[in-house]
């Protein structure tokens, strides 16, 4: 069963309210975070080029007129490979047990790949029901879909496959009315205007963060953490005065995030910083520090610290 971006429709196609949580899930970089931030068309989720950006449970909040939706979107599922590699994984997987829906997305331009199809086996194995999105549709012919769509319907027949694109836009209301039809029937949780349970600092952290992987691109991959200090409301001055510190795991990464004459440290927090002015709707005023953790990525209680 297939929906192209043309299809329109209702929310939901029975009049009672659905409300419930749905996993977002799929291989590093299938563009999980992306399609969250475009569906509450607010940013709450760091998005990188990098895989595994996404570390820990983030849950979007999108309401409908029929239904309210619970989005929690998880790092992606892969080989861990260390302590922290393990947690995220671990996040993923309690999401699958904490959700009424499974989103499955599959990158478009890539294909079903042996990650994507363990992704699949552990959504089956949940028993909840799934619903499949393939992402990044405008990167490929809408003809050179179909293959990709025809594996897609025999993995999950009797599914919804939904071809979006995160950029465009093309086919998110669609997705959102076939999420609403599996959920069950329900009161909304939320407030309508709340779009996240995450605190103004929690996704600020990710913002910072993000602009580090930015800034830094293979130089200091994963090896970074973001704790904001201070977080100070100045009404009478429409300012916010914010403080954070970024972590990294060797004395070799520090002078990296800093830069030559501290030009990139710079660059990190101009980015942020206009990011975060656009979240908060209102002047920041951002210091940022960083501070050696010698391998935190391996010390359970660092990782714990840093929300994992």
């Amino acid at each position: 069963m297939y929906y192209f971006p043309s299809v329109t429709g209702d929310n939901t196609s029975e009049a009672a309210h659905r409300s419930g949580y749905v996993a977002i899930i799929g291989r590093p970089n299938v563009g999980k975070s992306t399609l969250l931030n475009a569906i509450l068309e607010r940013k709450i989720a760091a998005v990188t080029p990098k895989p595994q950006t996404t570390r820990t449970r983030i849950l979007g909040i999108k309401t409908l007129p029929n239904a309210q939706i619970l989005f929690i979107d998880t790092p992606g599922v892969h080989e861990a490979r260390g302590l922290l590699n393990e947690r995220m994984v671990a996040v993923a997987k309690h999401a699958l047990a904490e959700a009424d829906v499974i989103l499955w997305l599959v990158d478009a331009a890539a294909g079903v790949q042996a990650a994507d199809r363990h992704v699949h086996k552990l959504a089956v194995a949940s028993g909840k029901p799934i619903c499949v999105a393939t992402t990044k549709i405008d990167s490929v012919r809408k003809d050179a879909l179909l293959p990709l769509l025809d594996e897609l319907s025999r993995l999950c027949p009797d599914r919804a496959v939904v071809p979006v694109s995160a950029v465009s836009g093309d086919n998110v209301d669609r997705l959102l009315a076939v999420i609403a039809d599996a959920l069950p029937a329900g009161p909304a949780f939320y407030p309508a205007e709340d779009i996240t349970d995450q605190s103004e600092r929690a996704i600020v952290a990710e913002i910072i963060r993000e602009k580090v992987i930015l800034e830094t691109r293979d130089e200091v991959p994963y090896a970074v953490a973001v704790h904001v200090d201070e977080f100070t409301e100045k009404p009478e001055q429409s300012l916010v005065v914010i403080k954070a510190t970024i972590h990294v795991a060797r004395e070799s990464q520090k002078p990296i995030v800093i830069g030559q004459r501290g030009a990139r440290i710079k660059a990190i927090g101009q980015a942020a910083r206009r990011e975060i002015e656009v979240l908060l709707e209102r002047r920041v005023f951002l210091e940022l520090f960083v501070r050696v953790q010698t391998d935190w990525t391996t010390q359970p209680a660092r990782l714990k610290d840093f929300g994992l």
